[in-house]
This record gives C-alpha cells, sequence and structure tokens, in this order.
C-alpha cells in the first residue's frame, strides 16, 4: 500500500518540481503495467494510449466519428477507394513529422488483434502513399464500416506509431513509447507501483474545434499528469477528500453515498453509452466450459440483480436487468431471447450441470482482488456458483497478473483456468464488428476463444449490409445464437462511480478517463 504521505509536498516543495496547479493526479482504477495499446483491452493502458498517441478519426459524445489527425477523408462514388489526409504540422515527440507510411503501417498492426480492424483488413486489397500527407486505402468488395474501425474507440484502440515502432510484431509489446498526441511519456521517469508520469506537449497543435468527446481540441491544461498506484481503495478516498489526488477513476462502489454528501467532490455521471457491463470470460476450450450444456447451466446460476445489488453501487447507478448482448441504450439493443434468463436458478443449474455429466471436478476461476469494479462482482459471482453446485478453486491476485493468465490455454494441471470475472467497457459492446462473442467467434485472439461456427457468416452479413433495419435484423439473429450458445456471461449494466474534485472544470466524461481539456477553477 501507498502511504497517503507519499503525495504530500516535501519541505513545502511540490514533488518532481512543479507547481501543485500545474499538476494533476489520478488514481486509476488498476496500475499500467502494458504500455502498448494495439495488445491489451486494459482501461488503463487506453487511458495511456489517448495520453501519448492519436488516432485518426475519433467519435464525439454522440456517437458521430469526425476527422481527428486527418483533416478530410474522401470515398469514390463506388465507396471502394478512400483517400486519407492528414492535417498538416502534425510531428511525433521526437521532432519527426508524421507521414502517411507511419499511418499504413500502424493501421496493418493493429488489424492483427483487433476483431473489428481484421475486418477491415478482409476487405482491403491495398493501401499506398499517394504524397507527404494522404495516403489510399483501396477495398476489393463493399465494407460498410470503414470511417467506424478507424476511429472506434473501444480495444483495442487503432492509435498511430511511428512507422519503425509499428513494424513490431504484434504478439510483441513495443518498447519506444513515441506518440504525437498531447502528453509525453518518458519510461526514464515510469515508477511502476507508484506512478506513470506524462508531460504536457508543446509541440502538440489541437484541432480548432472544442473538445467534444474524443473529437476536437485535445487542449492540455496542465503540464503534468500522473497516474498514481494506490492499490488500497480507503487510501484513494483520503487522499481524494484531502485534495492529494484530483481524480479516482473508479471509486470503491461502497463510498458512492459518502462522497455524494462531500461539497467539495463531484461524481461524474455516466451517458449509456459511457457505461459498462460486467462480464464473465469463458475458457471454451478445456472441460467442462467446452459443453454448451455446462455454459448455459452458469446462464441459469447467475442471478444479474443480485450480482449489481452485490456491488454496493446505488439503484440508480444499475439496470435492474440487462441481458441484451449489445449495449443496453445502444443501437442494436435488443430483449429478444432473455426471457428465460430473467428467472435464474441455482437449483436448475445444479440440475442441468448434473444432466451435462459434471461430478465435481475442480474450476478454476480468477479474481481480481485490486480492481474496485471487479472484485465486488467477483465475490458474488463465486457465491452464486459455489451454492449451484460447482467446485470452485479461487486463484486471487491483482488483475495485471489475472490478465496474463488469462492468455494461456493449457490445462488446468498446467496452469489454465475456467472463468474470470471482468469488465467491458459499453463501447466494446456497441457493434456487432466490435462485440467480443460476435466479432471474434472463431478468431482466436479474444481470451475464452468462443467458437460458433454460424456466427461469422452472420457477421459477414452485417458488415457489407448499408440498410440499417436490416442490421438490427441481423444482430437479433446474432444474438439469439450469442444467448443460445452461452460463450460469455453478462452479469449486469452499470455508471461506475468516477469522482473528481470539485474545483475542476471541463473534464470529458465518456468513460474512458482522458485528460485534456480539464483545467482546476481559477488557474
Amino acid at each position: 500500500m501507498i502511504a497517503v504521505a507519499s503525495l504530500l509536498l516535501v519541505n513545502g516543495v511540490p514533488r518532481d518540481g512543479f507547481a501543485e496547479e500545474s499538476t494533476f493526479r489520478a488514481a486509476m482504477n488498476i496500475e499500467l503495467q502494458i504500455l502498448d495499446p494495439q495488445i491489451t483491452t486494459a482501461t488503463v493502458t487506453r487511458a495511456f494510449g489517448y495520453m501519448v498517441y492519436d488516432t485518426l478519426i475519433a467519435m464525439d459524445s454522440n456517437g458521430v466519428f469526425h476527422p481527428q489527425m486527418l483533416e478530410s477523408w474522401q470515398v469514390s462514388d463506388d465507396r471502394l477507394t478512400w483517400t486519407m489526409t492528414l492535417r498538416p504540422g502534425l510531428v511525433w515527440h521526437d521532432g519527426a513529422p508524421v507521414t502517411p507510411e507511419d499511418c499504413i503501417v500502424s493501421l496493418r498492426r493493429w488489424a492483427k488483434n483487433d476483431g473489428f480492424g481484421k475486418r477491415l483488413m478482409g476487405a482491403v486489397s491495398d493501401m499506398k502513399v499517394l504524397d507527404e500527407r494522404r495516403f489510399e486505402m483501396k477495398l476489393a468488395r463493399p465494407f460498410a464500416f470503414v470511417i467506424e474501425a478507424i476511429g472506434k474507440p473501444n480495444a483495442n484502440i487503432p492509435i498511430i506509431m511511428p512507422a519503425r515502432v509499428a513494424a513490431t510484431d504484434i504478439s510483441t509489446p513495443v518498447t519506444e513509447t513515441i506518440g504525437s498526441g498531447p502528453f509525453t511519456f518518458r519510461r526514464s521517469e515510469w515508477r511502476p507501483g507508484d506512478r506513470a508520469i506524462f508531460h504536457r506537449n508543446p509541440a502538440y497543435q489541437p484541432r480548432p474545434e472544442p473538445a467534444d468527446g474524443l473529437a476536437g481540441g485535445k487542449v492540455a491544461h496542465f503540464d503534468v499528469v500522473e497516474f498514481v498506484s494506490m492499490p488500497d481503495p480507503a487510501t484513494k478516498i483520503a487522499a481524494l477528500q484531502k485534495g492529494e489526488i484530483d481524480y479516482i477513476e473508479v471509486m470503491p462502489f461502497d463510498f458512492v453515498d459518502l462522497l455524494r454528501k462531500d461539497k467539495n467532490i463531484v461524481l461524474a455521471t455516466l451517458p449509456p453509452l459511457a457505461q459498462v457491463t460486467g462480464g464473465l470470460s469463458i475458457n471454451n476450450l478445456i472441460p467442462p466450459f467446452n459443453d454448451v450444456r455446462m455454459r448455459r447451466g452458469l446462464q441459469m446460476a447467475l442471478d444479474q440483480s443480485e450480482i449489481m445489488a452485490g456491488t454496493g453501487l446505488p439503484p440508480d447507478m444499475y439496470l435492474p436487468f440487462c441481458q441484451s448482448i449489445f449495449l443496453c441504450g445502444g443501437p442494436y439493443a435488443s430483449d429478444v431471447g432473455t426471457e428465460a434468463l430473467r428467472h435464474p436458478s441455482a437449483e436448475k443449474a445444479r440440475e442441468m450441470f448434473k444432466a451435462a455429466g459434471y461430478r465435481g471436478e475442480r474450476i478454476v476461476l480468477l479474481h481480481s482482488t485490486d480492481s474496485a469494479q471487479i472484485n465486488p462482482i467477483s465475490l458474488v459471482v463465486i457465491e452464486q456458483l459455489k451454492r449451484a453446485g460447482l467446485n470452485i478453486d479461487v486463484y486471487a491476485a491483482d488483475y495485471s497478473f489475472q490478465a496474463q493468465r488469462r492468455l494461456k490455454k493449457d490445462p488446468i494441471d498446467q496452469g489454465g483456468w475456467n472463468l474470470m470475472p471482468v469488465v467491458w467497457s459499453g463501447y466494446d459492446m456497441i457493434n456487432p464488428l466490435s462485440h467480443y462473442t460476435t466479432s471474434y467467434s472463431c478468431g482466436g485472439s479474444y481470451p475464452g476463444w468462443n467458437c460458433d461456427p454460424g456466427m461469422p457468416p452472420l457477421v459477414a452479413k452485417f458488415e457489407v449490409e448499408p440498410d440499417p433495419l436490416k442490421r438490427k435484423a441481423l444482430a437479433e439473429e446474432m444474438q439469439l445464437r450469442v444467448l443460445d450458445q452461452a460463450p460469455q456471461m453478462f452479469l449486469g449494466q452499470y455508471s461506475p462511480p468516477t469522482a473528481l474534485r470539485a474545483n475542476l472544470t471541463g473534464m470529458i466524461v465518456n468513460g474512458l478517463h482522458v485528460f485534456w481539456n480539464i483545467r482546476r477553477v481559477g488557474s
């Protein structure tokens, strides 16, 4: 645990030599450990990515896409040739200019590990440099979501790196953190277990439009932003109340009522698109959950209302029921196929497990104890599964360790796993082309490795369908397949409580935790 005193001034001099009003300190939900936003879905790495890098296209708070690094894009009448023009003056943190080649190499690397990106590149026949600011993307066949793919805010984010860095194999994290974003990051200053330090990029030229969601002008008002590691929940709350930190990404749920009464603290209210979904990641490769009957038993064992109530969140911060596989409140939300899930039963689940041939075999569940979101969800899930007769072997550790173990496909006796409670960003759940149970089905890249042979053809139809009503019908057909095959579990949708000091203004509240546009009142 990091002592609160470590954040205070030393002999009256601010730590790191910066004036207090020029330093913004954020306690993130989990510690930053992976510095490559193209290889992990961890929200803290996504936040890191938006600090250091930039994207060609960005989505505003209403879900509309705008040029970001791009000045503009043009598309041919047959919608098969896309011409992308970079805005002038873009430079990397080392002073070199951003080039179209950088963009092409970055997009190709990103697409190797991203479901949406793979589908885009499956339609691309060629990408080539046209001149010092333009590159061309030529499609071999129609693809209805080019802009949505390149501008998507959900993991893995399509950030742009220098070509020499983006040439790194996607299986290997990049070692050079050179971006073109509003903040710079020096590895030499990074103190794992303590803090990650970002400096305002003086060479960054924000877009002229006002900041809106992830789009518009990314104006950095603080000279320094720190991601502070504070694993102990009570320490985080005390530090926020004393003004020693400015922001808690996700505060412990049971502190919500307390901080709502503190006039010096503001709790951010997230719009529907920025909400999150609790999930249960299931290893579909190894017994017993390679058997769909066992996965259907999990559906009956898990009581979503009890899980959400068990988080400690006030009722106005979660939905009483949401089994739509696509985000409730999003364009493809639906109740189709969810009726049976409204009446969970531990006794019925026990019968289903028995009928599937389960005889008390050990089931390894990875419990992330350091996550303010995952930990309370896990505790209820563990109790419900034990109640339904499963022999749950809980492996407790911090999320970063669990995220690495979740990549293992080995049997249980060789260090493998069966279940892991997780949290999915709502942005990851909106579109079938980025959703873990649809886009990643049979793709082999998302841990759990679910494969429904009937899913890829549906997704392929969706990606070329221009009619919104037909897209909606295809999304409902996908939902029926997911609820039938039960590759992952959906544990409830809620608004994670983000807390910040009341003397801050301009905070962009979109669930993705970005730190441009924000400033202290009076500074």
